[in-house]
């Protein structure tokens, strides 16, 4: 390939690595599986697979989006987004089940939800997480249902009980929604084979009761400090680098709501 073409070729690659992405945070799955297939069409691409098998998955094209993953793998054995998503997918199949309440993919939270307010917005590790099969479908970036119950603090998604949010968060959130706070809270971080699930929660409203009280209590931050928990593109592809990026700044879910990178670091 002469050097002019082989250019041309990089600048397609890239400008179609860039549609993929921007299709992908905009749940627009079908024009970026049509994206990172026309990236395949150029040559091998681990990166391009990876995404491939994400929106085919989001499609519910879960036989396509598997062999997608397994492309990967065959081109890299350490390919960890690949592994992940072969071993969710199969569990899925063999399940059949697809879904966590019959209605399709669970629902996405906003990606206003990842901006972090000082006092406002906190992270938590699940307890009594639901077997595997039930984390299964689940990817970073899901919207999660928190629900008071004595004590406890439940997360659902959809009508599936994930787990109870860890105990030295949920007795304080308990007390304030029992005096009319409301929150919303959405996965940054799932490894279901490893048993671990983490979430961001945010305080959407104060009850007047609550005046002062604040959810998420922090020593030598401003109550106003700002500070976005994603950068780069809001979804990624993979389910533990996606979230380990929202992770190391806050906590931790973006290149695939598939769930690999970090949040700035504060000042």
């Amino acid at each position: 390939m002469a050097l002019g073409e082989a250019e041309t070729t990089t600048r397609q690659r890239r400008q179609l690595a860039d549609a993929a992405i921007t299709h992908a945070t905009r749940s627009e799955w079908e024009e970026a599986v049509t994206a990172n297939r026309q990236i395949l069409e150029l040559g091998p691409d681990i990166d391009a697979c990876n995404r491939l098998g994400k929106a085919l998955a989001e499609l519910g094209r879960h036989a396509e989006a598997l062999e997608a993953y397994e492309q990967a793998l065959e081109r890299d054995a350490t390919n960890r987004i690949a592994q992940r998503n072969i071993e969710r997918l199969r569990v899925m199949m063999a399940a059949n089940r697809p879904t966590l309440n019959g209605k399709g993919r669970p629902e996405k939270a906003p990606v206003t939800l990842f901006i972090e307010e000082m006092g406002k917005t906190g992270r938590a590790r699940l307890i009594n997480l639901a077997a595997p099969r039930a984390l299964a479908p689940l990817s970073a970036g899901d919207a999660v249902v928190l629900q008071a119950r004595g004590d406890e603090l439940v997360a659902n998604v959809g009508s599936t009980e994930i787990g109870s949010v860890e105990p030295r968060i949920a007795a304080r959130l308990t007390k304030l929604m029992a005096a009319g706070n409301r929150y919303e809270a959405a996965i940054t971080t799932i490894h279901e084979a490893g048993g671990e699930v983490l979430i961001i929660i945010r305080e959407v409203f104060t009850h007047p009761n609550n005046f002062g009280k604040v959810s998420f209590p922090s020593q030598g931050q401003a109550a106003t400090s700002v500070r976005p928990y994603m950068k780069g593109s809001a979804l990624r592809y993979d389910d533990e680098e996606e979230v380990e990026e929202l992770d190391t700044s806050l906590p931790e879910y973006s290149g695939e709501p598939e769930l690999e990178e970090e949040p700035a670091e504060e000042p």
